[in-house]
């Protein structure tokens, strides 16, 4: 997740106009996706997603990640979707029919309120923030609606040249 410096996670209207995307980001986010064995998404980041990346404009702008967005395995939790139409997409109702994945990586992009919802099931074990060298002022937080305390410890930070800054948490019972 993308974050700004006071904490939110996208503008009051859900602008991410304020994202620090560059060459090094780009690096790490294909990276990312290589790693990943299996995507999951809310139903409002999916739909975004797959609006997008099967697009011909996506395979135009950035055809590394598009080919890896469209390849790699993708979940959409949503009690109110049909049946997914995007390559290698599936829909589940809630997160008790998420399929076992020992050993393997499961990335959520985006998806605040799945996120929230993984870690109040106990299911998340990392959290990736990418904090951008920005304020916006306000905005949607990351964590709202989270109805305990998440306590996570540094695992690893990794600064960009665009003055970006990974903070990599494992999260702790």
């Amino acid at each position: 997740m993308m974050v700004s410096l006071d904490g939110y996670f996208e503008g009051p209207n859900h602008e991410l106009d304020w994202h620090h995307v560059d060459a090094e980001f780009h690096d790490f986010a294909a990276a990312q996706l290589r790693a990943a064995d299996l995507l999951l998404f809310g139903r409002k980041t999916y739909e975004l997603m797959a609006g997008y990346w099967p697009a011909e404009i996506a395979r135009q702008r950035d055809p590394q990640i598009a080919e890896l967005m469209n390849a790699k395995p993708k979940i959409a939790v949503s009690t109110t979707m049909g049946a997914s139409e995007w390559h290698n997409a599936r829909i589940v109702g809630d997160l008790q029919a998420l399929p076992a994945q020992p050993g393997g990586e499961v990335l959520v992009l985006g998806s605040n309120q799945l996120s929230v919802a993984l870690i109040e099931a106990g299911l998340l074990d990392e959290v990736r923030l990418m904090v951008a060298p920005v304020a916006i002022g306000q905005g949607h937080s990351l964590f709202t609606g989270l109805s305990r305390r998440l306590k996570a410890q540094l695992a690893e930070s990794r600064p960009f040249s665009s003055g970006n800054l990974l903070l990599t948490y494992q999260v702790r019972p």
